[in-house]
Protein backbone atom coordinates (compact mmCIF):
# COMPACT_ATOMS: atom_id res chain seq x y z
CA UNK A 1 0.00 0.00 0.00
CA UNK A 2 1.46 3.65 -1.44
CA UNK A 3 2.10 5.73 1.62
CA UNK A 4 4.51 9.21 2.30
CA UNK A 5 7.21 6.81 3.11
CA UNK A 6 7.12 4.86 -0.08
CA UNK A 7 6.69 8.27 -2.56
CA UNK A 8 10.06 9.74 -0.76
CA UNK A 9 12.03 6.27 -1.41
CA UNK A 10 10.23 6.10 -4.84
CA UNK A 11 11.14 9.59 -5.85
CA UNK A 12 14.85 9.34 -4.62
CA UNK A 13 14.84 6.14 -7.07
CA UNK A 14 13.32 7.90 -9.78
CA UNK A 15 15.98 11.14 -9.50
CA UNK A 16 18.91 8.83 -9.60
CA UNK A 17 17.72 6.75 -12.50
CA UNK A 18 16.87 9.97 -14.35
CA UNK A 19 20.13 11.03 -13.85
CA UNK A 20 21.62 7.79 -14.99
CA UNK A 21 20.20 8.52 -17.87
CA UNK A 22 21.02 11.81 -18.28
CA UNK A 23 24.87 10.81 -18.12
CA UNK A 24 24.25 8.13 -20.16
CA UNK A 25 22.59 10.27 -22.91
CA UNK A 26 25.93 12.90 -22.61
CA UNK A 27 28.24 9.69 -23.22
CA UNK A 28 26.37 8.52 -26.08
CA UNK A 29 26.24 11.83 -27.88
CA UNK A 30 29.78 12.72 -27.29
CA UNK A 31 31.38 9.90 -29.03
CA UNK A 32 28.51 10.35 -31.73
CA UNK A 33 30.05 13.87 -32.20
CA UNK A 34 33.27 13.43 -31.66
CA UNK A 35 32.97 10.62 -34.50
CA UNK A 36 31.11 12.50 -36.77
CA UNK A 37 33.82 15.97 -36.29
CA UNK A 38 36.97 14.04 -36.51
CA UNK A 39 37.60 16.48 -33.64
CA UNK A 40 37.52 15.60 -29.54
CA UNK A 41 38.43 19.15 -28.68
CA UNK A 42 34.65 19.94 -28.86
CA UNK A 43 33.72 17.97 -25.93
CA UNK A 44 36.70 19.47 -23.69
CA UNK A 45 35.52 22.93 -24.72
CA UNK A 46 31.96 22.58 -24.09
CA UNK A 47 32.43 20.68 -20.71
CA UNK A 48 34.52 22.95 -19.62
CA UNK A 49 32.48 26.27 -20.20
CA UNK A 50 29.03 24.63 -19.10
CA UNK A 51 30.48 23.91 -15.78
CA UNK A 52 31.88 26.78 -15.33
CA UNK A 53 28.86 28.75 -15.44
CA UNK A 54 26.67 26.66 -13.80
CA UNK A 55 28.81 26.03 -11.26
CA UNK A 56 29.17 29.83 -10.28
CA UNK A 57 25.19 30.44 -10.74
CA UNK A 58 25.33 27.27 -7.68
CA UNK A 59 27.99 28.81 -5.59
CA UNK A 60 26.07 32.92 -6.00
CA UNK A 61 22.31 31.21 -6.38
CA UNK A 62 21.52 32.76 -2.61
CA UNK A 63 22.24 36.30 -4.24
CA UNK A 64 21.21 35.95 -7.77
CA UNK A 65 17.54 34.62 -6.86
CA UNK A 66 17.15 37.25 -3.96
CA UNK A 67 18.18 39.99 -6.84
CA UNK A 68 16.04 38.17 -9.29
CA UNK A 69 12.60 37.93 -6.77
CA UNK A 70 13.05 41.01 -5.68
CA UNK A 71 13.13 39.35 -1.85
CA UNK A 72 13.75 41.53 1.50
CA UNK A 73 15.06 40.20 4.38
CA UNK A 74 11.98 39.65 7.32
CA UNK A 75 11.81 41.66 9.95
CA UNK A 76 11.05 40.02 13.11
CA UNK A 77 8.57 41.94 14.81
CA UNK A 78 6.68 42.38 11.58
CA UNK A 79 6.72 38.38 11.05
CA UNK A 80 7.02 36.77 14.12
CA UNK A 81 4.99 33.58 13.31
CA UNK A 82 6.74 33.13 10.06
CA UNK A 83 10.02 33.37 12.28
CA UNK A 84 8.60 31.01 14.88
CA UNK A 85 7.74 28.31 12.94
CA UNK A 86 10.78 28.58 10.74
CA UNK A 87 13.02 28.15 13.34
CA UNK A 88 10.81 25.19 14.92
CA UNK A 89 11.21 23.23 11.91
CA UNK A 90 14.51 23.86 11.54
CA UNK A 91 15.03 22.43 15.13
CA UNK A 92 12.93 19.59 13.94
CA UNK A 93 14.83 18.89 10.67
CA UNK A 94 18.29 19.56 12.50
CA UNK A 95 19.21 22.15 10.00
CA UNK A 96 20.62 25.21 10.80
CA UNK A 97 18.38 28.66 10.49
CA UNK A 98 18.20 29.61 7.33
CA UNK A 99 17.74 33.27 6.37
CA UNK A 100 14.08 34.15 5.83
CA UNK A 101 13.31 36.84 3.47
CA UNK A 102 9.84 38.17 2.31
CA UNK A 103 8.59 39.27 -1.05
CA UNK A 104 5.69 41.88 -1.90
CA UNK A 105 3.65 40.16 -4.29
CA UNK A 106 -0.28 39.12 -3.50
CA UNK A 107 0.16 35.48 -5.27
CA UNK A 108 0.87 32.75 -2.63
CA UNK A 109 4.26 31.05 -3.53
CA UNK A 110 7.30 30.58 -1.32
CA UNK A 111 11.17 29.16 -2.28
CA UNK A 112 14.42 28.26 -0.61
CA UNK A 113 17.57 28.48 -2.54
CA UNK A 114 21.07 28.55 -1.30
CA UNK A 115 24.59 26.01 -1.72
CA UNK A 116 24.13 24.31 0.85
CA UNK A 117 22.04 24.03 4.79
CA UNK A 118 24.62 26.55 5.77
CA UNK A 119 23.87 28.85 3.48
CA UNK A 120 20.29 28.35 3.12
CA UNK A 121 17.50 30.69 2.33
CA UNK A 122 13.79 30.60 2.81
CA UNK A 123 11.28 33.24 1.58
CA UNK A 124 7.82 33.48 1.04
CA UNK A 125 5.23 36.07 -0.75
CA UNK A 126 3.13 38.93 1.57
CA UNK A 127 0.23 36.35 -0.24
CA UNK A 128 1.04 33.50 1.26
CA UNK A 129 1.34 34.83 4.65
CA UNK A 130 -2.47 36.79 4.44
CA UNK A 131 -3.71 33.64 2.62
CA UNK A 132 -2.27 30.64 4.75
CA UNK A 133 -3.36 29.31 8.59
CA UNK A 134 -0.69 28.32 11.03
CA UNK A 135 -0.78 24.66 9.80
CA UNK A 136 -0.75 24.86 6.30
CA UNK A 137 2.72 27.71 6.80
CA UNK A 138 3.67 24.77 8.65
CA UNK A 139 3.61 22.50 5.77
CA UNK A 140 5.01 25.21 3.20
CA UNK A 141 7.69 25.82 5.54
CA UNK A 142 8.74 22.45 6.14
CA UNK A 143 8.09 21.53 2.48
CA UNK A 144 11.07 24.25 1.75
CA UNK A 145 13.02 23.24 4.28
CA UNK A 146 12.84 19.98 2.93
CA UNK A 147 14.48 20.84 -0.69
CA UNK A 148 17.25 22.49 1.78
CA UNK A 149 17.70 18.99 3.83
CA UNK A 150 17.70 16.65 -0.03
CA UNK A 151 20.20 18.64 -1.21
CA UNK A 152 17.72 19.99 -4.04
CA UNK A 153 20.05 23.12 -5.07
CA UNK A 154 22.89 20.61 -5.52
CA UNK A 155 21.34 18.27 -7.83
CA UNK A 156 19.07 20.75 -9.76
CA UNK A 157 22.74 22.47 -10.29
CA UNK A 158 23.81 19.18 -11.28
CA UNK A 159 21.06 18.55 -13.60
CA UNK A 160 21.41 22.30 -15.33
CA UNK A 161 24.89 21.24 -16.44
CA UNK A 162 24.11 18.34 -17.52
CA UNK A 163 21.18 20.16 -20.15
CA UNK A 164 23.73 23.26 -20.68
CA UNK A 165 26.60 20.70 -21.79
CA UNK A 166 23.89 18.79 -24.23
CA UNK A 167 22.72 22.05 -25.57
CA UNK A 168 26.43 23.62 -25.90
CA UNK A 169 27.77 20.31 -27.46
CA UNK A 170 24.81 20.42 -29.96
CA UNK A 171 25.20 23.53 -30.64
CA UNK A 172 29.21 23.67 -31.47
CA UNK A 173 28.54 20.36 -34.05
CA UNK A 174 25.58 22.21 -35.55
CA UNK A 175 27.90 25.33 -36.08
CA UNK A 176 30.58 23.33 -37.41
CA UNK A 177 28.69 21.11 -39.70
CA UNK A 178 26.98 24.01 -41.21
CA UNK A 179 30.43 26.09 -41.64
CA UNK A 180 31.90 22.62 -43.65
CA UNK A 181 33.95 20.66 -40.72
CA UNK A 182 34.71 17.46 -42.24
CA UNK A 183 35.51 13.93 -41.01
CA UNK A 184 38.22 11.63 -43.09
CA UNK A 185 35.51 8.96 -42.99
CA UNK A 186 32.70 11.40 -44.21
CA UNK A 187 32.74 10.22 -47.92
CA UNK A 188 32.09 6.17 -46.95
CA UNK A 189 29.11 5.02 -46.01
CA UNK A 190 29.75 4.33 -41.90
CA UNK A 191 30.67 8.25 -42.07
CA UNK A 192 27.71 9.37 -43.93
CA UNK A 193 25.42 7.43 -41.59
CA UNK A 194 27.50 8.64 -37.99
CA UNK A 195 26.68 12.24 -39.55
CA UNK A 196 23.27 11.89 -40.30
CA UNK A 197 22.75 10.48 -36.87
CA UNK A 198 24.90 13.27 -35.14
CA UNK A 199 22.75 15.56 -37.33
CA UNK A 200 19.55 13.88 -35.65
CA UNK A 201 20.99 14.04 -32.20
CA UNK A 202 22.24 17.38 -32.55
CA UNK A 203 18.90 18.70 -33.00
CA UNK A 204 17.13 16.22 -30.96
CA UNK A 205 19.24 16.34 -27.73
CA UNK A 206 18.26 19.08 -26.43
CA UNK A 207 14.96 18.60 -26.14
CA UNK A 208 15.62 15.16 -24.49
CA UNK A 209 17.93 17.07 -21.77
CA UNK A 210 15.23 19.66 -21.57
CA UNK A 211 12.50 17.45 -20.79
CA UNK A 212 14.90 15.57 -18.28
CA UNK A 213 16.05 18.17 -16.20
CA UNK A 214 12.23 19.41 -15.86
CA UNK A 215 11.34 15.70 -14.94
CA UNK A 216 13.92 15.51 -12.34
CA UNK A 217 12.45 19.48 -11.49
CA UNK A 218 9.10 17.78 -11.16
CA UNK A 219 10.12 14.15 -8.73
CA UNK A 220 12.45 16.71 -6.37
CA UNK A 221 8.53 18.54 -5.86
CA UNK A 222 6.96 15.37 -4.61
CA UNK A 223 10.03 14.23 -2.66
CA UNK A 224 9.88 17.61 -0.48
CA UNK A 225 6.09 17.55 -0.52
CA UNK A 226 6.43 13.61 1.35
CA UNK A 227 9.32 14.70 3.11
CA UNK A 228 7.64 18.10 4.34
CA UNK A 229 4.82 16.17 5.44
CA UNK A 230 6.82 13.58 7.75
CA UNK A 231 8.47 16.37 8.98
CA UNK A 232 5.37 18.05 10.52
CA UNK A 233 3.46 14.61 10.64
CA UNK A 234 0.53 16.41 9.38
CA UNK A 235 0.07 16.14 5.75
CA UNK A 236 -3.42 17.41 5.58
CA UNK A 237 -1.84 21.27 6.55
CA UNK A 238 0.80 21.07 3.24
CA UNK A 239 -2.04 19.67 0.98
CA UNK A 240 -4.88 22.37 2.29
CA UNK A 241 -1.87 25.12 1.20
CA UNK A 242 -1.36 23.50 -1.65
CA UNK A 243 -4.94 23.81 -2.60
CA UNK A 244 -4.98 27.28 -1.68
CA UNK A 245 -2.22 28.13 -3.49
CA UNK A 246 -2.92 26.32 -6.56
CA UNK A 247 -6.59 27.95 -7.00
CA UNK A 248 -4.61 31.57 -6.74
CA UNK A 249 -5.43 32.63 -10.56
CA UNK A 250 -3.02 35.28 -10.76
CA UNK A 251 1.12 35.29 -11.73
CA UNK A 252 3.61 36.28 -9.55
CA UNK A 253 4.91 39.87 -10.41
CA UNK A 254 8.42 38.39 -11.37
CA UNK A 255 7.80 35.52 -12.71
CA UNK A 256 10.85 34.17 -14.97
CA UNK A 257 11.80 30.88 -16.29
CA UNK A 258 14.83 31.06 -14.80
CA UNK A 259 13.59 31.43 -10.97
CA UNK A 260 10.18 29.23 -11.77
CA UNK A 261 11.32 25.63 -10.68
CA UNK A 262 12.80 26.86 -7.25
CA UNK A 263 8.91 27.80 -6.46
CA UNK A 264 6.60 25.78 -4.67
CA UNK A 265 4.13 26.49 -7.47
CA UNK A 266 4.76 27.39 -10.71
CA UNK A 267 5.08 31.15 -10.40
CA UNK A 268 3.05 31.81 -13.69
CA UNK A 269 -0.19 30.09 -12.24
CA UNK A 270 -2.30 27.21 -13.29
CA UNK A 271 -1.61 25.27 -16.55
CA UNK A 272 -3.91 23.44 -18.12
CA UNK A 273 -4.21 19.44 -17.84
CA UNK A 274 -2.94 18.27 -21.35
CA UNK A 275 -0.24 15.60 -21.80
CA UNK A 276 2.72 18.22 -23.88
CA UNK A 277 2.13 20.53 -21.15
CA UNK A 278 2.54 18.56 -18.63
CA UNK A 279 5.96 17.47 -20.55
CA UNK A 280 7.53 20.52 -19.73
CA UNK A 281 6.06 22.00 -16.46
CA UNK A 282 8.68 22.63 -13.82
CA UNK A 283 6.21 21.45 -11.16
CA UNK A 284 3.65 18.45 -11.04
CA UNK A 285 0.10 19.28 -11.66
CA UNK A 286 -1.39 20.83 -7.83
CA UNK A 287 -3.65 17.07 -7.98
CA UNK A 288 -1.15 14.74 -8.36
CA UNK A 289 0.51 16.41 -5.02
CA UNK A 290 -2.39 16.46 -2.78
CA UNK A 291 -3.24 13.06 -3.94
CA UNK A 292 0.17 11.82 -3.22
CA UNK A 293 -0.52 13.69 0.13
CA UNK A 294 -3.24 12.37 0.85
CA UNK A 295 -3.91 9.48 -0.53
CA UNK A 296 -7.92 8.05 -0.72
CA UNK A 297 -8.67 10.11 2.12
CA UNK A 298 -10.75 13.50 1.38
CA UNK A 299 -8.77 16.76 2.12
Amino acid sequence: MENLYTHQAANVRKTWFLMTVFLALIIGLGWVFAQASGNSAILYGAVIFSIFMNVASYWWSDKLVISMTGAKPAVRHEHFELFTTVENLAITAGLPMPKVFVVNDPAPNAFATGRNKEHAVVAVTTGLLSLLNKTELEGVIAHELSHIGNRDMLVSTVAVVLAGFIAILSDLFLRMTFWGGRNHDRDSRAGAIIAVIALIAAILAPIAATLMQLAISRKREFLADASGALLTRYPEGLASALKKIGSYPQPMKKANNTTAHLFISNPFGAHPGKFLVKLFMTHPPMEDRIKALMGDKPL
